[in-house]
């Protein structure tokens, strides 16, 4: 490798980390939500080319991680327990949908905006609507994510406890295949009432 192709590797591995880190920032701190969005928000603020050094969700995540431990410990483990003690009590009203908790908050990196995500494995989506609209708990339809093969045949939003929940509804049957995250591409987290339980109790 020449010294000129050196010189490019380097500013390439450099810029991709230093996108990573501001991407992760913008998550943190201003509550995007979306990998690809805070990359390449990042990647403009930055002077990069958005088709170049760009990095993948997971590294965005390592990074977020590295920067709420660093100036959000404290208030990452507040809101945290906050929003697990919310999704336990949702978990409980929606027990017999069988859920599961999923996403940043259970996965321990749920920025300031973050929300609940749950999955859950009714017979229909309708027996869900019908369980919320006989409690008087108003919802709205989402657009599920169809980026994957295990996107899920509906998602219902409702606020709960000062935050947004997101019920991701699957088929009974896939409650046993794996899903993936679709930040990360990676097998998703989830876990169960009582593994939520366990959790909280942990970490109290």
């Amino acid at each position: 490798m020449s010294h000129r192709q050196k010189q490019h590797a380097l500013h390439h591995a450099t810029m991709r980390r230093n996108i990573a880190s501001l991407a992760a920032r913008l998550m943190a701190e201003d509550g995007v939500g979306d990998y690809r969005f805070a990359k390449r928000k990042a990647a403009r603020q930055l002077g990069a080319p958005e088709t170049e050094a760009l990095p993948t969700n997971a590294e965005i995540e390592v990074e977020q991680r590295a920067y709420q431990s660093i100036y959000q410990g404290e208030e990452l483990r507040e809101r945290l327990q906050h929003l697990r003690s919310a999704a336990l009590s949702l978990m409980r009203l929606l027990q017999g949908f069988t859920p599961y908790l999923t996403g940043p908050v259970l996965e321990g990196t749920a920025g300031r905006f973050a929300g609940i995500e749950l999955l859950l494995f009714p017979e229909s989506t309708k027996d869900v609507e019908i369980f919320l609209i006989d409690r008087s708990i108003d919802y709205r339809h989402a657009e599920p994510r169809r980026s994957n093969s295990d996107a899920p045949e509906a998602v219902l939003e409702l606020d709960w406890e000062d935050t947004t929940a997101s019920l991701a509804i699957h088929d009974p049957i896939a409650e046993r295949s794996q899903h993936r995250n679709p930040r990360t591409g990676r097998t998703a987290e989830r876990a169960s009432l009582n593994a939520v339980e366990l959790l909280i109790e942990e970490n109290a």
